[in-house]
Order: structure tokens, then sequence, then C-alpha cells
């Protein structure tokens, strides 16, 4: 029995060393993925587009609020009679004014989380890439990590790959 033990303890000894010894060989990097989303040159075109389409949006937006504002001021100025009057007006305005509201919030976010999913698959493009080149069998993105050797950080490099890889 204690031979069995002393022969266990070898083997998990020596399976040990050899793994050390094998993970020391493999190559693992990590990326700062929100640095790299960030200093994108296609993230920062994209968010003057989205912005510029917006702006668009509120002023279209505002303009509708004041029309119903100055409705409303109207109606506060008439009778009862001409009040019941102007009533499905208004009513209509508000309810194009609350579909309109809805529609562009849909299509700014649908647009809003097209362009992320483009962009976050460039980056995953371009790590992919780089870790074939370099040999590396692991990219990790830094949140996840409690401790990283900042020689393993590969943040810079794949910025400068998509960067050097985008086109207006």
């Amino acid at each position: 029995m204690k031979k069995l033990a002393v022969v266990l303890a070898a083997v998990f000894a020596a399976s040990l060393v050899l793994t050390k010894v094998a993970l020391a060989q493999e190559k693992f990097a990590y990326i700062d993925l929100s640095k790299t989303f960030s200093e994108y040159k296609k993230t920062k075109d994209y968010d003057k587009t989205l912005g510029d389409k917006e702006k668009i949006y509120t002023d279209a937006r505002d303009k509708k609020i004041n029309e119903i504002k100055q409705l409303q001021d109207k109606i506060a100025l008439m009778t009862d009679k001409e009040k019941q009057a102007s009533q499905p007006n208004f009513e209509a305005k508000v309810n194009a004014l609350k579909d309109y509201d809805r529609q562009q919030q849909t299509e700014l976010r649908k647009d809003q989380d097209e362009k992320m999913k483009e962009i976050l698959k460039d980056i995953e493009d371009a790590v992919k890439t780089y870790a074939k080149a370099q040999g590396f069998i692991m990219v990790f993105n830094d949140r996840v990590l409690v401790y990283q050797d900042k020689t393993l950080d590969i943040t810079d490099k794949i910025i400068d790959i998509v960067n050097k890889g985008y086109k207006k």
C-alpha cells in the first residue's frame, strides 16, 4: 500500500513538472478591448455618423414638439366646442410624435448595434491574425484577468493593425 502511494505521488509530481514545462512553452497574451474599441478610427467615424443622425432626429422631434405646444396653447384659448373639434387633431399629432420617436429610437439603436458588431468583428479578426502569426495559443480580454503581466499586452499592436486596415 505504501509503495502504491509512493508511486502515485511520484507520478503526480512528474505530471506537474511536465505540465509546467509544457505550459512554459505556450504563448499567451491579453488585450484591452475597451481601449482598442475606443481608439479604432472606425469607431470614431461611426460615432460621428450616428451623432449626425441623432441630431437630425432630435431637430425633427423638437419641431414636432413645438407644433404640439403651439396647438396646445391655441386650444387653451378656444371655447369648449372649438376644443372638442380640435382634440382629434391634437391627439393625432401627439400619437404621430410618439410613433416617430419610437421608430427613430429603434433605428438608431439598430444602427449602433450593427456598427458595434462590425467593429468587434474587425478587432476579433485582427487578434486572430496577429495571434496566429505570433504563435499565441490564447488571447484574453483584460477585464477577466485578476493579474496580467504588461509584457503580454498586445493592445497597441492590435490598434495599429485595425487602424492600418481601416479605409473610410
